[in-house]
């Protein structure tokens, strides 16, 4: 087996769609959190950008093999 065999299917392995949506889906639900708790303004400032990043994320992980 070559070296570029082994590397491509360790790099196939990290690019698999599943794992990477459950990341994108869980940044997507904390940010919804953050925009809807009432104790921290911080938490409220950042949340539009934590669902945005997880969006993204959605959009172009659903693009990865399975």
């Amino acid at each position: 087996m070559s070296g570029s065999a082994i590397a491509n299917g360790g790099l196939m392995r990290w690019l698999r769609r599943g794992p990477w949506e459950t990341v994108a889906t869980i940044l997507i639900g904390g940010g919804i959190i953050m925009l809807v708790q009432p104790w921290s303004l911080d938490l409220y400032s950042y949340s539009f950008v934590t669902i945005l990043v997880g969006t993204l994320g959605y959009v172009i992980v659903s693009h990865f093999p399975e």
